[in-house]
């Protein structure tokens, strides 16, 4: 099981992306319509410069004045744990556990192709014990 089997079961290949000079009035009405709660930061729409989450905003936003005005490159993690499409699962949920990140983009050639959250990649692993037990069950009764 490879990260590109959790990008294909995704059924999306869709990265939401926000500019580094957006303002977080942006960000917040950009997560509320596309109903995320992570983009990847980008200048050009597939150059990782960081990502942003909600995470971010609660934690570097406390305390500061006109916070609606902050520029999402002041609040964005630039330090980002990445996958390739060839890493293993394991590997994929090693990192959002060790790093406690909860959203991984996927890159390749130095563009973003996909970005993975935890809830993918638990429906993924769900998906995958519901089909090993179904093979099971028949096993067992054939």
């Amino acid at each position: 099981m490879r990260v590109r089997d959790v990008l294909s079961a995704k059924g999306s290949t869709d990265v939401y992306t926000i500019s580094p000079d957006a303002t977080v009035t942006e960000l917040l009405d950009t997560l509320a319509e596309l109903n995320v709660g992570a983009l990847v930061v980008s200048a050009d729409g597939s150059t990782l410069l960081g990502i942003v989450s909600e995470r971010d905003i609660v934690r570097k936003l406390r305390g500061v004045d006109q916070p609606r005005q902050v520029t999402v490159d002041r609040i964005m993690t630039t330090d980002v744990q990445t996958a390739s499409p060839d890493d293993s699962f394991g590997s994929l949920m090693s990192a959002m556990t060790e790093h406690r990140v909860r959203h991984i983009p996927v890159v390749e050639d130095d563009r973003v192709i996909g970005l993975l959250s935890i809830g993918d990649a638990v429906k993924f692993r769900m998906d995958q014990l519901e089909f090993e037990r179904d093979q099971l069950e028949s096993y067992v009764q054939s």
